[in-house]
């Protein structure tokens, strides 16, 4: 039985991957009729906070009670973690092809690693040290350093990604010890939706969606994005946090930027340089390294 909610977990975490991997169609069609990563990144998650909330008050109205020494903590999930890195690699993803961006944002068990140590007194092991060592070399060869034509601003935006990305399942395992999925998932992307009206005005957004070309096929496209990418997703990464440990649930979500890239490479027609792809490898194998470690 244990093994079987096991696999469910893992099949979870896979599906939100695949799902998350579709992003960067969402962003780049809406960005080209004129939206900026930061509307994108306010209106999915207004959506999705919306759409979870409705469920949680459907499946369960005392679920929305938290105690108010957990607020802090439903701060870093919101602000901390969903909103600043969908922030981030909303913006990634108009600065550097979609793999790069994927893979930048996998990156996330590398900060994870790094910030266990001063959190939970980890050690860095060897093997660690090598895993952190094939990341940093990693993202040396994605970049212009490498031969690339990233810039130093675009690849720490990517990396910025990541970090939050890793505050998620830091943050998300401790939430989840104490309150339901629905509960966590919930108030997290309440908590950013509702810190993302400070960085893009509802109004002006809704305005400018009422003077597209196109307004309803434009609003329903806002939805199905929220949908595809937030709500299908965060709702199936949070279930499988309950069985699948924080490494092990990043390793199996790295089929993301394998969607990302094929996704660039046959729709946008995004070419993979030789440098970018030994770059790609490296970063993957540090986090294949880093979940056998902790395996």
């Amino acid at each position: 039985m244990k093994s079987k909610s096991a696999s469910s977990g893992v099949l979870l975490i896979l599906l939100a991957g695949i799902f998350w991997g579709s992003m960067g169609l969402f962003v780049r069609h809406l960005q080209a009729l004129g939206f900026s990563a930061v509307q994108i990144t306010a209106v999915r998650l207004r959506l999705a906070a919306l759409v979870f909330c409705l469920l949680l008050l459907l499946r369960d109205r005392q679920g929305f009670r938290i105690r108010l020494k957990d607020v802090p903590l439903f701060l870093g999930l919101g602000l901390g973690s969903i909103l600043f890195f969908t922030v981030c690699y909303f913006t990634a993803i108009t600065l550097m092809p979609l793999a790069t961006a994927a893979i930048l944002l996998y990156t996330s068990p590398i900060w994870v690693t790094l910030l266990a140590v001063p959190l939970f007194h980890e050690k860095l092991s060897a093997v660690k040290l090598l895993a952190l060592a094939l990341a940093f070399g990693g993202c040396v060869l994605v970049s212009g350093l490498g031969g690339g034509s990233i810039t130093l601003p675009a690849l720490l935006i990517g990396l910025g990604a990541g970090l939050g990305y890793g505050l998620y399942s830091i943050l998300g395992t401790v939430a989840l010890r104490r309150y339901a999925p629905l509960t966590v998932t919930a108030w997290t992307l309440t908590v950013a939706g509702l810190g993302s009206c400070l960085l893009a005005s509802p109004a002006q957004t809704f305005a400018q969606i009422a003077a597209s070309a196109s307004p309803l096929p434009t609003a329903l496209f806002f939805v199905l994005m929220a949908l595809v990418t937030a709500v299908g997703p965060f709702l199936c990464y949070t279930l499988g946090l309950r069985t699948v440990e924080p490494g092990r649930a990043a390793i199996f979500a790295t089929v993301e930027p394998m969607v990302a890239a094929l996704l660039g490479i046959l729709v946008f027609r995004e070419p993979l340089t030789l440098t970018a792809a030994l770059g790609v490898a490296l970063i993957l194998a540090a986090v294949v390294l880093l979940n056998r470690s902790s395996g």
